[in-house]
């Protein structure tokens, strides 16, 4: 075994989980120690081998000492303390600036944009001709920490000055970058998501991500440990799975997931289970040949653990990586990222249909819709919302991989969309889990190495919800025009109740909460008649913060307001005594009357058409006379204060007949009842 093979440290926990951590490299470097030694001469080569490997950490380590010897040896075994530069020279590098552009390109693939970032700005400001490209990068390293002026400034003067090179088009995308991200961070409804870290009781920065559900307030997550037994040239840092406790913001009680057979030289990870508890789905991984291999597995339930694990067939292709399984709610799919054939470009998101034995069915691409010719990875299916959220590092984002959303199921999904600032930052953000219990941002933990020059950490989102209004307009029935000054009081089912009083345009505004179609209006203004009417949505409009629903036009219609002086007048159908509906509305305005004014009397006359006999005509008019005073009476009128009198044809207020034919018109107006009101003079 040669001194790379005895490294295998995972490329995929490098780029993508960011697994960085010094004492990792260290230890593992340890394996190498008699040979680095002895081929000290080969500095260069050797880093050159590590950044081959995909090691860019090591690689970038090393590439700085043949720079910068110590000038003492130190006691420790790391290739890193190499005293001198040997005899065999650059090598293929043609200076030190050379070997310098090498080591900012190694930090920057390790993410550790920092140290990139020095590096990258040295090789430009001394020698801009030959290394035009590391202003570009530069760029790249400041969007990176958060310094988008910088990076906006520096990629600016990289297009200006270095017009059809070969990174114009990237210079292009970054350039997309740095404006999406402009109006992502101005976008107004960032003030409604709450982003928080996770804090972790384990006593170091150790890296904690993939987090999904276990059972009430348990969660499965990914953490990368040291193996309690070191085998010879295996690299003791692995990602294994854990069990955790999530209280008040922090994972608590970090216990290792026992799995039969393991094998310690594979990484295992981002774990899914059944809906039953029962059946675990996760991936294990390892280098090979300079690459990282990842296949999915699952495992069953026993009472000290899980089963033995066992290959998926059907997910797993020869020659190709599957992995970061999503078992849906309901049990029926397992999404899934893979490279396999058929897919739309480097990594894809899958799903292949689950029997009721946990295996599953042949996988289906989700689709060009979702797919790229990029790499989307780490599924999540809502089934609440009916909403896939993966990572893609090929659609228009902040940078890194970016966290998108799409609607739908299967092979039929609405565009995605990026899910925004704060969800997604500049780095990576990855992993995705919400609970089923409410909104896509209810109990929302992410993975993301924001804030971090070490690890994927994962982190809280919460979202404030929008406000949501109801609003609509009063009007008169009549004429159409806004009423100002009525009343409108909005009734919930369960009896509670908003007022409000419309302006000057007629309109009225509530808050919304619950169903929005449980509503009743209830409306009323002085000198027009009450209503009550039911929720309607006629239409709405959706803002950053606020979200409004329109009601229906509601109207009113103005009632007779009657006077002591007033002679009021009530018209019937014919040969009838019913009061019609706007009889009712008068007699209710002569009711006001008389209740305000205590002492004053009415007299109510009956009268009748011309049709029909004298006497047929005196009951008739008797009863619509009778028919007022039965109604003021039954409201709570003394019947003292009460008189009528019956007239039948006598004095119609209109022609009947004219010129020999009949006037229909005029005898509606002369079936009436005249109602005198009489209030005495004060004493």
């Amino acid at each position: 075994m040669n001194a790379l093979q005895s490294l295998p440290i995972n490329n995929l926990t490098m780029k993508l989980h960011k697994v960085k951590n010094t004492a990792l490299l260290v230890l593992a470097g340890c394996a190498l120690a008699t040979q680095a030694y002895s081929q000290a001469d080969n500095s260069l080569a050797l880093a050159d081998k590590y950044f081959a490997a995909g090691d860019y950490f090591t690689a970038a380590g090393l590439y700085g000492q043949y720079l910068h010897p110590v000038k003492k040896q130190t006691s420790s075994d790391f290739p890193l303390n190499i005293k001198k530069r040997g005899g065999s020279g650059k090598g293929n590098y043609v200076n030190d600036l050379a070997i310098q552009f090498k080591q900012a390109e190694s930090y920057r693939l390790a993410n550790y944009w920092n140290e990139a970032a020095v590096l990258y700005k040295e090789c430009f400001d001394k020698d801009p001709v030959t290394y035009p490209n590391a202003l570009y990068w530069y760029a790249v390293c400041q969007r990176s920490l958060g310094n988008y002026a910088a990076a906006q400034e520096s990629l600016d003067q990289f297009i200006s000055g270095n017009p059809g090179t070969a990174y114009m088009q990237e210079a292009g995308k970054e350039k997309d970058r740095l404006t999406f991200i402009s109006q992502q961070r101005s976008r107004p409804d960032s003030v409604l998501f709450h982003v928080q870290k996770l804090s972790i009781n384990t006593g170091n920065e150790t890296s904690v991500y993939a987090p999904m559900i276990a059972g009430n307030d348990q969660y499965l997550v990914t953490s990368t440990v040291k193996d309690s037994v070191a085998l010879p040239g295996v690299n003791p840092y692995h990602n294994r799975l854990f069990q955790s406790t999530l209280v008040n913001g922090s994972l608590q009680n970090l216990s290792p997931v026992t799995i039969e057979g393991n094998d310690n030289s594979l990484n295992q990870g981002t774990a899914s289970l059944s809906p039953d508890r029962n059946t675990i789905y996760f991936t294990q991984w390892k280098k090979e040949n300079g690459g990282s291999v990842s296949s999915i597995y699952y495992a069953t339930k026993k009472d000290n653990g899980w089963s033995q694990p066992v290959l998926m067939p059907s997910v797993n292709q020869e020659g190709s990586n599957s992995k970061q399984p999503f078992c849906t709610a309901d049990g029926k799919y397992l999404f899934f990222a893979s490279d396999r054939k058929g897919g739309s470009g480097q990594f894809d998101i899958w799903y292949a249909p689950l029997q009721a034995d946990g295996q599953a069915e042949e996988p289906v691409n989700a689709g060009t819709v979702i797919n790229t010719a990029g790499n989307e990875q780490a599924p999540f299916y809502h089934a609440a919302s009916n909403t896939l959220v993966y990572a893609s590092d090929n659609r228009p984002g902040m940078g890194g991989y970016d966290l998108f959303a799409a609607r739908g199921k299967e092979t039929n999904w609405q565009a995605p969309e990026n899910m925004g600032h704060p969800i997604n930052s500049s780095r990576d953000d990855i992993y995705y889990y919400a609970s089923e219990k409410g909104s896509i941002y209810n109990d929302a933990l992410i993975g993301s190495d924001r804030g971090s020059e070490c690890c994927l950490s994962t982190y809280t989102v919460s979202k404030t919800a929008k406000r949501q209004l109801i609003a609509g307009i009063v009007r008169d029935c009549k004429d159409n025009a806004p009423l100002a000054g009525a009343e409108v009081v909005m009734k919930e089912t369960s009896g509670k109740t908003y007022n409000s009083t419309t302006g000057a345009d007629g309109s009225y505004v509530f808050e919304l909460s619950g169903d929005i179609n449980q509503r009743q209006f209830l409306l009323s203004k002085e000198k027009y008649a009450g209503k009550t009417a039911e929720m309607e949505v006629d239409g709405g409009k959706t803002g950053w913060l606020i979200d409004t629903i329109y009601n229906a036009p509601l109207c009113l219609e103005k009632k007779l307001v009657i006077k002591v002086e007033n002679v009021v007048t009530v018209y019937f159908d014919f040969d009838k005594s019913l009061l019609r509906d706007r009889a009712t509305q008068q007699l209710d305005s002569i009711y006001n009357v008389l209740v305000e004014n205590p002492k004053a009397t009415i007299q109510v006359s009956g009268y009748t058409d011309g049709l029909g006999s004298v006497e047929y005509n005196k009951i008739l008019s008797d009863k619509r006379a009778k028919a007022c005073a039965d109604y003021l009476i039954a409201k709570g009128i003394d019947a003292s204060r009460i008189s009528f009198e019956s007239f039948g044809a006598c004095c119609p207020v209109e022609m009947e007949m004219i010129n020999g034919r009949d006037n229909p018109d005029g005898r509606s107006m002369n079936r009436r009842a005249l109602i005198n009101i009489d209030k005495p003079a004060e004493e």
